[in-house]
């Protein structure tokens, strides 16, 4: 019964022996307290001989012998660990590993703009390698040796469009980073295989763009290279410097604008801003759209242009032009809607330069205006007049660069209705009566639209 109220420390091995906890506990009543030779003896006993902890030891030996309390997880003795043998290896860059960023209470997120892709640019660093890291063996309580094991990290392969420059593997490409089954590759088309939406966020690419699904309502796409839709384009705002081909049609909501660096081929276009440097060629309708191209607008023979604004540099083929209960169509023709858009800019700053000036004058004339204030209204007439000079002297150089192409031709298979406006160059027709089959081109010495009956 005495040795229950004695004194007494309980042992607890943790780790494979690398390390003991002890909880101190005093005697009770007339029991016999801790000593250091029962210390000594449980030690030996528990064979712990290496790494112990003689501080920590007597601290929790003061406090439970002279002040009676009960210590516990007092640690007793500490082993060396092991250290792994790490080979050497690849080592992935820590800023392109997807984190998802904490965000304040009332902070609003664009989930559009929200992409669950890597783009990453030519030259920028993927990973870099570690060198070989040797092995050490540790040793536990007991003294005895603990072997060191061998770790494997998540192997990195370097893959398509990689490069090892000295100890970093960089891409060689601006492109999407994609790892498969450890290899790391830098791939220089965008492949989406449903549509784009919120999982996917807005596209922003260097490269080319496919995009199997459809593209919902409010999702921007930016590439730096073609743009392949198979489904409807429901467009927001598209920038291709390549190519764009819908396999459906093209869907605006009036303010949609779309910018292509080469050509476009679709099924319709409806309700669209669009500006191409190339060829359209579209097999259905173009319905209340504004379209804008350098090059030519080819369309189906069953096709119609139905409404909205029409300018190809090159000319126009389509099998209808307008609707007996839609809006008219204006189409033009061997102008450079680009020295257009510039055109309409100067004559804007010229009608405000007018009416400056104009003010000004009136002011100057107004008997209650000192010298002084004469004269620094003079100074403002000069520098309003140069403007107004330089503006003009523009204007004449954009007229000179307006007309383009005098040999484009607009062709129609099917019916032109009442309505239709056409212009080619500064030449224009207005169709007060409905034509069928018709070539309208420009008249080279007159400078007039003459109409062709085509069969």
């Amino acid at each position: 019964m005495g040795e229950e109220k004695d004194g007494r420390i309980i042992l607890t091995f943790l780790n494979n022996d690398l390390e003991v906890l002890g909880d101190f506990f005093p005697s009770i009543d007339d029991g016999s307290p801790i000593s250091l030779r029962y210390m000594d003896t449980l030690y030996a006993k528990s064979n712990i001989t290496y790494g112990v902890q003689h501080d920590e030891i007597r601290k929790a030996y003061r406090a439970c012998v002279e002040n009676r309390e009960i210590v516990r997880n007092v640690l007793i003795a500490k082993g060396e660990p092991p250290v792994s043998e790490v080979p050497e290896h690849l080592r992935m860059n820590p800023h392109l590993i997807p984190k998802n960023k904490p965000r304040g209470k009332n902070e609003k997120v664009d989930h559009r703009a929200r992409s669950p892709f890597i783009i990453v640019k030519q030259g920028q660093t993927l990973a870099k390698l570690k060198p070989f890291k040797p092995g050490k063996d540790g040793t536990d309580v007991h003294g005895q040796r603990v072997p060191y094991t061998l770790t494997k990290p998540h192997a990195i392969i370097a893959g398509e469009n990689t490069q090892m420059e000295n100890e970093y593997l960089v891409s060689q490409i601006n492109g999407q980073l994609v790892q498969i089954k450890g290899e790391l590759s830098v791939r220089d088309t965008l492949i989406i295989k449903g549509s784009v939406g919120y999982a996917t966020g807005n596209i922003v690419f260097p490269g080319d763009v496919q995009i199997g699904g459809s593209v919902s309502d409010g999702f921007k796409i930016y590439s730096g290279g073609s743009i392949t839709i198979k489904q409807t384009f429901d467009v927001t705002d598209a920038v291709a410097k390549k190519d764009l081909i819908v396999a459906g049609g093209i869907i605006g909501r009036g303010m949609a604008r779309i910018k292509v660096g080469g050509s476009v081929k679709t099924k319709f276009i409806e309700n669209c801003h669009i500006a191409v440097r190339n060829d359209i060629y579209v097999e259905s309708d173009i319905i209340n759209s504004r379209v804008f191209t350098l090059g030519a607008l080819e369309m189906g023979e069953k096709s119609k242009i139905v409404g909205g604004e029409i300018s190809a540099v090159k000319g126009v083929h389509t099998g209808g032009l307008g609707k007996k209960t839609g809006k008219a169509a204006k189409i033009q023709c061997g102008v450079d809607f680009i020295m257009e858009r510039e055109k309409e800019k100067n004559n804007n700053v010229l009608r405000l330069l007018a009416s400056q000036l104009q003010r000004l004058k009136e002011l100057m004339e107004d008997p209650g205006v000192d010298d002084e204030k004469k004269k620094k209204m003079e100074i403002v007439l000069i520098k309003l007049c140069e403007e107004q000079q330089n503006a003009q002297n523009k204007l004449m150089e954009l007229l000179g660069k307006l007309n383009v192409c005098e040999d484009a031709v607009v062709e129609v298979t099917g019916e032109v209705v009442q309505g239709t406006l056409i212009g080619i160059c500064q030449a224009a027709l207005y169709v007060t009566d409905p034509l069928n089959k018709v070539r309208i081109r420009l008249g080279k010495e007159s400078q007039r639209l003459i109409t062709e009956k085509i069969s």
